[in-house]
């Protein structure tokens, strides 16, 4: 494990707000309800904003909140230049930009590219148009297979589950790599690439600091559409190094878009940033997303799938680094989002289980203590190291996943169809709690909830937290604040000396080391602890817990 030089530096200077940024995600339906119909909006979230400023995150990323029939919880967009009721209107959202700028933090919104809703006026004029028409060539539409066409144009299969293909009234067949409702759009057709540099304008305009792209490796896909016989993983692109490229994922063809995208976004003051969702392994192949010329950001997913032993953490940590420097680009960091298992629910199960797609009441249930303890450590280990990083809501109140939320109220579209075998993402997407004596736990003004809270949700509520010595919140709100003062972001990584069991690192004045091991281990000698992720024993670190020191 120490094979590392422990004085080379593996981290790279700051050159932008986004390379050292903490940004905060924001799942719009379950964050703050300002109406009391049981579904979060903008309204609440402008409302909340307060929180985030103490918190001391740099800017949000808002999920989207466009019109949309709801059927991948707004992830199939209809209209991309409004807002969707159930959310509020294009007044609320530009309140909400404002209001965010005034207290300091940026906005980051989604952009979903990769397919439309199939309310979207360009779909329904596709299903209305013939074979070959101008309208239907903005979507893949295809001929099937065989004497009749009754069979898809190829064995490629939704990462939702079942066939990416469906069949419309006249016998051609249209791609749909998620649910049926999000036909994926054709971006070989001029006419597609015009319209969503429109869309980035329209939004650019309004103030928004950036995008967050879905699906970004997804775009473009292989020309012939030839048959994949691997399995089509729910959200990861099934992609190992010594195999081939999928031919629906991380085409060359999807470099080209961002090119055009970063010269209109270079083109507006206020350095205005891209953030590519690209599930893309090996790191070298997710770092050409960030060349200079491209995206500012991408997920690094491989670290969020990352088991929690130190050789697996010191792998992926240099490994990302190196791959990112290469590029001149910042490494980003990430935990926990709405399309994961919490990181406080996924580090209490077994090390070395398999990345779960939901839990379920009567699934292998995860150990909440070790969960959360694991949990903060990781995020101290996370927050210390150079570059960008990337909170979920909730995270900073401990919150695990809802692992007993009923079958019968699920609602990710990856519970029908995948046949009931993956329980999906809906147990990380649970309204979080503010109050633990209020209606909702201080989600909104009422009892009601999109989807159920469970009873435990009080004794994490802010209120339960905020000023406790101790308390998850305030772990996060001091090590942000620590952050921005050792300038631990724009710092510079620099292995030091451990055990096989540990991992400890230097960035700018201060000292990091977790513990991953069985036993406690002492700090070096002379050195002052400034923040940790748990107790120390009489000195010791013990087991699950990182400190932060000054030498």
């Amino acid at each position: 494990m120490n094979t590392h030089d422990p004085q080379e530096p593996a981290g790279g200077p700051a050159t932008g707000w986004w390379t050292e940024a903490v940004i905060y995600q924001i799942y719009p339906r379950s964050f703050a309800d300002s109406d009391g119909d049981g579904i979060g909006d903008l309204p609440g979230i402008t409302a909340r904003l307060g929180h985030l400023a103490d918190l001391g995150v740099d800017a949000v990323w808002l999920s989207p909140f466009y019109p949309s029939p709801q059927a991948d919880a707004g992830y199939d967009v209809a209209d991309y230049r409004d807002v969707e009721p159930l959310f509020g209107t294009l007044a609320d959202a530009d309140r909400l930009i404002a209001d965010a700028h005034a207290r300091g933090m940026r906005v980051i919104v989604d952009l979903v590219p990769n397919h439309t809703s199939s309310a979207h006026a360009w779909f329904r004029a596709a299903l209305a148009a013939a074979p070959g028409s101008p309208e239907r060539q903005r979507y893949v539409f295809r001929d099937g297979l065989g004497p009749d066409g009754a069979q898809p144009p190829n064995d490629w299969q939704s990462t939702f589950g079942g066939p990416a293909w469906t069949r419309v009234d006249d016998g051609q067949w249209y791609l749909h790599l998620f649910d049926t409702a999000q036909p994926d759009l054709n971006w070989d057709n001029p006419e597609v690439r015009a319209e969503f540099l429109d869309v980035l304008r329209f939004w650019l305009d309004r103030g928004v600091d950036g995008f967050r792209v879905d699906v970004a490796h997804g775009l473009v896909k292989q020309a012939d559409l030839a048959n994949w016989q691997e399995p089509q993983e729910i959200l990861s692109s099934g992609q190992e190094v010594d195999k081939p490229r999928p031919p629906m994922w991380d085409q060359e063809g999807v470099h080209d878009i961002y090119r055009d995208w970063r010269r209109l976004l270079d083109g507006y003051d206020g350095e205005r940033i891209l953030v590519a969702e690209a599930w893309v392994e090996p790191a070298e192949r997710l770092a050409r997303y960030v060349r200079p010329d491209e995206m500012h950001q991408a997920f690094n997913f491989e670290y969020l799938l990352a088991a929690w032993t130190a050789p697996a953490q010191y792998a992926v940590i240099t490994r990302s680094l190196e791959a990112t420097d290469a590029v001149g680009a910042p490494t980003t960091w990430v935990l926990s989002n709405h399309d994961v298992v919490r990181h406080a629910s996924r580090l209490g199960l077994p090390v070395g289980t398999p990345r779960p797609n939901g839990i379920g009441v009567d699934d292998p249930q995860p150990d909440a203590a070790l969960g959360l303890r694991r949990a903060r450590a990781a995020t101290l280990l996370m927050l210390a190291l150079p570059g960008s990083a990337y909170l979920y809501q909730g995270e900073e109140l401990g919150l695990p996943e809802h692992t007993s939320l009923p079958d019968e109220v699920r609602q990710d579209p990856t519970w029908e169809r995948s046949g009931h075998t993956e329980r999906g993402r809906d147990g990380c997407r649970v309204p979080i709690p503010w109050e633990a004596d209020a209606p909702s736990y201080g989600f909104g003004p009422t009892d009601a909830s999109w989807l159920p809270q469970p009873p435990l949700w009080a004794e994490y509520a802010l209120d339960r937290q905020r000023d406790v010595p101790g308390s998850t919140y305030e772990l996060y709100r001091t090590a942000l604040r620590l952050r921005r003062e050792h300038g631990l972001g724009r710092g510079t990584l620099r292995w030091l000396a451990s055990g096989d069991e540990v991992l400890h690192f230097g960035n700018g004045p201060l000292g990091v080391l977790t513990n991953f091991g069985t036993a406690s281990v002492p700090l070096p000698e002379g050195v002052e602890p400034l923040h940790a992720s748990g107790p120390l024993d009489d000195g010791l670190v013990p087991t699950d817990v990182t400190v932060w020191y000054r030498a």
